[in-house]
């Protein structure tokens, strides 16, 4: 199976992703400037991707986005920061440190619910406002493998299917870890780990592709 392409301007990933950043600008447009946004996990080039340069005058609004990840990121553009660290510990960050913390497709990827719980924890308390998506578990395609329906056999099973079917996994160890690592969560679970946030669904043919709970203040 071939994983996603985002580079690809005719990829549907591609302009899903640039049809939830129209829904996002909406959003952004309500918060006051200037504004200081921590993207979790994100990197710069996601937000050239998103036509996000294009649309918005960071300089002039006085936006700055924060990238935060396991490690340092390299930066080339203004108004743009790297940052080391961890979604599920952003202790070093005072309450509402943040006016918007942004998450795209970052929240499954944390093994466990308890580690979940931590980062909806600390997205809410760092952050004013928050934008977090993550993919639908109940939505048939698994994103990750862009294979159908794999979510939802036992762990041993989808080690053994990404083997057989999945070119990018060739050893046992490394295809049972990522299996690990992706906790994929339902519209229910979402809500309750952000209990003060509107839902927002993205739709594929009617079904449900992914969640985005928000609060915007």
């Amino acid at each position: 199976m071939k994983k996603i392409d985002y580079d690809d301007p005719k990829s549907f990933a591609l302009k899903a992703r640039k049809a939830r950043f129209k829904f996002f600008l909406e959003q952004l447009d309500k918060l006051n400037r200037p504004l200081k946004i921590l993207d979790v996990g994100g990197t710069e080039k996601y937000w050239e991707m998103i036509d996000f340069l294009e649309h918005v005058d960071m300089e002039t609004q006085g936006i700055e986005i924060y990238l935060l990840n396991l490690t340092h990121q390299k930066v080339t553009k203004p108004n743009f920061v790297s940052l080391k660290g961890t979604a599920t510990n952003l202790s070093e960050y005072e309450n509402g440190f943040f006016d918007l913390v942004f998450s795209n497709s970052v929240i499954e990827h944390l093994f466990t619910w308890e580690n979940q719980l931590k980062m909806a924890k600390e997205v809410r308390r760092v952050g004013k406002s928050y934008f977090i998506q993550t993919p639908n578990f109940w939505f048939p395609i698994e994103p990750h493998y862009v294979m159908p329906l794999i979510q939802y056999f036992p762990k041993k099973v989808r080690t053994q299917l990404l083997l057989l079917f999945h070119s990018g996994y060739n050893d046992k160890n490394t295809a049972f870890q990522k299996v690990e690592e992706i906790r994929l969560l339902t519209i229910k679970q979402m809500k309750e780990l952000f209990p003060d946030g509107k839902t927002y669904l993205e739709k594929f043919m009617g079904l449900n592709k992914s969640i985005i709970m928000y609060k915007i203040e």
